[in-house]
């Protein structure tokens, strides 16, 4: 048997000459304790989300973690559930669907667009197999968070090269590792904070939390961080704001390390103490809203900011499946589609 997997001959004759995957991160597929356990596992054991030595790690995990977290987690996701399940997947479905739309007005059936989560179904792996049954010979790879980082996009990559690498024929590939300073990106943000603001004011301070990590990840070299601040003063250009109407700070951190700072909690305690009673959160590094901000920032740090002697408290939804959002989709991946497929 041959290590490598071949196409079926008939696939030459196929009319879809390229594929777009967009991947986000993934979520259990229940908010139940058995179903957090599994997503969990798989999540926090790949190397590129902890960097300290294996062993060490693998037995936390293990021993520690899987047989606490899953339950406290649990009663997070039951918070934010839907009907529909959950919000990451019915947003990121939702946001395909539009793309798959704009996709098809212009190419037909030549070009196919799907959703693959990195940790969870439907996974990255079945994605990419049903690109190679359907004779795929161009893909785009589009991991929906607009500032690279090793635990989101870098990890993203390894698992689209673990299955590619085993096929015989490689078909071209297109991986875009980053979008935090894309001018459609920038401009869709801007305008949900125009409407935000025409609806409800201007806040005292305009509050931009991106997701932690560990310092450590910065001092060897991961660029998360200066694309953050790269997409704040982008956006801040955009809106024409000075720089006294915001802050920039971090979410979501985990164990005693230290994280990227200042710390998003933190810092809505200062600003609620020094007077800013009215205040306005967004996160441009979730490109769909989830638990990190349906949970902590609209919920969780809400009451953080009140507690302190806070007044006005608003989240601004992420760019979900906003029609700006999907055209950005469309022109990021378009130019690697090809004059073939027009």
């Amino acid at each position: 048997m041959s290590r490598y997997l071949g196409r079926n001959k008939s696939v030459h004759k196929s009319n879809v000459k390229t594929a777009i995957l967009l991947t986000n991160l993934g979520t259990p597929v229940a908010p139940t304790a058995s179903a957090l356990r599994t997503y969990l596992k798989e999540f926090l054991s790949d190397p590129r989300v902890v960097e300290i030595p294996r062993l060490v790690w693998l037995i936390i995990l293990h021993g520690i973690i899987l047989r606490i977290r899953p339950k406290k987690s649990a009663k997070l996701y039951q918070s934010i559930w839907t009907e529909q399940g959950s919000p990451l997947m019915v947003i990121s479905q939702a946001l395909m669907a539009k793309v798959s739309r704009l996709i098809a007005e212009k190419y037909q059936e030549r070009v196919i667009v799907d959703l693959a989560m990195r940790y969870g179904e439907p996974s990255i792996e079945s994605a990419l197999n049903h690109f190679q049954k359907q004779g795929v010979q161009n893909i785009i790879v589009l991991p929906l968070y607009p500032q690279y980082a090793g635990p989101t996009t870098g990890s993203t990559f390894d698992a689209v090269v673990k299955v590619i690498q085993r096929w015989r024929w490689i078909p071209s590939l297109h991986f875009v590792s980053s979008y935090h300073d894309h001018p459609m990106y920038i401009k869709a943000l801007a305008n949900s904070v125009n409407e935000h603001v025409a609806k409800f004011g201007k806040p005292d301070k305009f509050v931009l939390s991106y997701h932690g990590m560990p310092k450590l990840f910065l001092d060897s070299g991961d660029p998360y961080y200066c694309f953050c601040h790269k997409t704040t003063r982008l956006l801040m250009t955009e809106l024409e704001w000075q720089e006294d109407d915001y802050v920039m700070s971090f979410q979501s951190r985990f164990g005693k390390a230290e994280w990227l700072k200042p710390y998003t909690d933190e810092t809505l305690v200062r600003l609620a103490q020094q007077g800013d009673k009215h205040i306005a959160i967004i996160s441009p590094a979730f490109s769909a809203d989830c638990l990190e901000t349906l949970e902590e920032l609209a919920h969780e740090n809400k009451e953080t900011f009140l507690n302190a002697g806070g007044e006005k408290y608003y989240y601004i939804d992420a760019l979900n499946d906003r029609d700006d959002h999907s055209q950005m989709v469309l022109d990021i991946v378009e130019k690697y589609i090809g004059g073939n497929e027009n």
